[in-house]
């Protein structure tokens, strides 16, 4: 099969890759470019380790083509942090204790960042709500979920 040619935005920069027709976006950016931070859990889109944002959507990157990404803007858990500033959710995940093994970590924080960013103030069901599509082994989703309401608590009273 021929390789595809395929130009993006990820992360805000401009990204150009081949890639081959029936390639997922997870492979894409682990083995071709580099971003390793997305994880495969499942491959089959039950366990959102491997979310990202696609065109301001949430989606599992197994279930997507690279050749899917030709003109959209793609947003991945590297490009969360501002510089070696970590994001508010980040930081409160580590000070929280809401992550163990660090699988699904990733998909959490890129799904919770899409859930405020949608909505800044949401209650507990709405965030467990929203984060069911992320499955955690190790830590339960206690500390989790506290820490997706205590970073909108933070980041409300900054605004």
């Amino acid at each position: 099969m021929a390789k595809m040619h395929v130009s993006t935005t990820i992360n805000g920069e401009p990204e150009e890759f081949l890639c081959e027709p029936n390639e997922t976006m997870l492979d894409v950016l682990r083995d071709r470019l580099n971003l390793t931070g997305s994880k495969e859990g499942c491959g089959s889109g039950d366990c959102g380790a491997c979310s990202i944002m696609l065109n301001d959507t949430l989606v599992c990157s197994c279930l997507m083509l690279g050749a899917e990404a030709e003109g959209a803007e793609i947003k991945t858990i590297e490009g969360m942090a501002d510089g070696l500033s970590l994001h508010p959710l980040q930081q409160k995940f580590l000070e929280s204790a809401a992550l163990q093994c660090g699988i699904c970590t990733p998909g959490m924080l890129v799904a919770a960042k899409a859930l405020l960013d949608e909505n800044p103030d949401p209650t507990e069901t709405e965030v467990r709500f929203w984060l069911a599509g992320n499955l955690c082994r190790c830590t339960g989703y206690d500390k989790i979920v506290r820490a997706v309401l205590d970073t909108a608590e933070e980041i409300r009273g900054k605004a």
